[in-house]
């Protein structure tokens, strides 16, 4: 698929590095976004986590809520 790029109000083909670091960038974007999902996984997995740990210690709801995790 040929990409196109506008300059000074014409629109012409990206050449073939243009194109092979346009590529570059989207699988990188894609690797970042990745990342970031995950860590928001863990994140959300360890809160869950320490949550359980302290009802497990006899911690309300409320109690728990104050600590503000």
């Amino acid at each position: 698929m040929t990409r196109n790029k506008m300059v000074n109000g014409e629109i012409i083909a990206l050449t073939d590095e243009e194109e092979t670091a346009r590529d570059t960038q989207e699988a990188q974007a894609a690797i970042n976004k990745k990342a970031e999902q995950d860590a928001e996984i863990v994140t959300a997995t360890k809160k869950a986590s320490a949550i359980t740990k302290l009802k497990a210690l006899g911690l309300t709801d409320d109690e728990i809520g104050a600590l503000k995790i």
